[in-house]
């Protein structure tokens, strides 16, 4: 018992390491990976020859399929001739015995069919990468770009809050936010609407955010839209435009300037007089200009105020053009506002119709005095 309990860390680290190495896709581990199925193929020729009837050529589909999923192109082209030489001969021992039946002609086509989409999936893979392998990259890059989106932690009495959802339930979105706070509490929020929705949208978008990302914080707002504009421009994308809202917010004083590119109007909260107002922050859309003008507002935050941004997904839709949707939003957005400001944005977000990516930011303050008494 005592050597097995030895060697089975030695084990345990040696599958380790080989499944580690198949995820960077190195060729150590595509060898691993090919030699298993191989592997497996061979128990199937074998269970095969003794008793066709237990492992039938239509079993030799499995170590086909996983090695789709496992294997880039040319050790899968490899794996794929070992598979057919080994169906090759168990059907054809098993038609020396009880003859060619209709329904192997038929499982052997099948078989081939098969072969054939497997081999002509694997020769359009453009990354090169097995296919959960590549999945797995992207989703993996989009989770670091979107950490990027987390605001940080902010001082006692402000809030934020977003929501947002996806077209045809895709998990790669044109809309995304970035922020940023420095060490004299100033925060720093990017929202953005990358043209287009869902997959199509969401490979863009993950190129802007990694790039504002880079940059937010290191320039003035002004010279970082310009930045992401002329990143827009040299992309030379169809329809390669974006729409943007940047929020700066000094964190001690409430005072805030808000810069628009195309973006539809940031909202603003007053709870003196109990409405949402409509900022006049405007300015031209990213990626379509070179040298294009951005209009700033500023003000200030009191306590139980609030900024609400969003992108116009939640506003527009085929019934419902953007200035109607605003106002339907300011309306809701104020009932919503009895019940506090921390599932509004949800709520809102449940009421608006599927369709186009859809994102909402809300950012509020509160007494910091009297959430510490409560």
């Amino acid at each position: 018992m005592s050597s097995l309990s030895h060697l089975r860390p030695t084990i345990e680290g040696y599958v380790d390491d080989r499944i580690v190495s198949w995820r960077t896709g190195s060729s150590e581990g595509q060898r691993t990976v090919c030699l298993v199925l191989s592997g497996l193929t061979l128990v199937f020729l074998l269970v095969s020859l003794i008793d066709y009837r237990l492992a039938a050529a239509a079993w030799f589909a499995v170590p086909m399929l996983l090695g789709t999923l496992t294997l880039r192109h040319q050790p899968l082209m490899g794996l794929l001739a070992f598979i057919a030489v080994c169906v090759a001969v168990t059907v054809t021992r098993e038609s020396m015995i009880n003859g060619m039946t209709a329904g192997r002609i038929s499982t052997l086509i099948a078989m081939i069919v098969i072969a054939v989409i497997v081999m002509y999936d694997s020769s359009h893979r453009r990354s090169g990468l097995p296919r959960t392998i590549g999945e797995a990259m992207l989703v993996d890059l989009r989770d670091r770009l979107q950490a990027q989106g987390s605001v940080p932690e902010l001082p006692a009495g402000w809030s934020a809050r977003s929501a947002m959802k996806y077209a045809g339930g895709a998990r790669f979105s044109g809309d995304f936010m970035v922020a940023n706070k420095t060490e004299r509490d100033v925060l720093e929020m990017v929202l953005v609407d990358v043209c287009g929705k869902g997959v199509a949208a969401g490979t863009r978008s993950l190129q802007l955010a990694g790039a504002l990302g880079g940059l937010i914080g290191a320039l003035e707002p002004v010279k970082l839209f310009e930045a992401a504009n002329d990143f827009l421009l040299r992309q030379n994308w169809d329809d390669g435009f974006a729409t943007a809202v940047h929020v700066q917010v000094d964190l001690t004083s409430g005072d805030y300037t808000i810069i628009s590119g195309g973006h539809p109007p940031a909202l603003r909260w007053r709870d003196a007089t109990g409405t949402w107002e409509i900022d006049g922050a405007r300015g031209l859309a990213l990626g379509i200009a070179e040298d294009p003008t951005f209009d700033r507002t500023t003000g200030t935050l009191a306590v139980d105020d609030a900024l609400m941004f969003y992108t116009d997904g939640v506003v527009e839709s085929r019934s419902q053009d953007v200035m109607a949707g605003i106002e339907w939003l300011r309306g809701r957005a104020g009932e919503l506002v009895a019940a506090g400001f921390d599932e509004l944005p949800r709520k809102v977000m449940d009421e608006v119709d599927a369709g186009d990516d859809r994102a909402i930011l809300l950012l509020s303050r509160t007494d910091p005095v009297g959430n510490l008494t409560q």
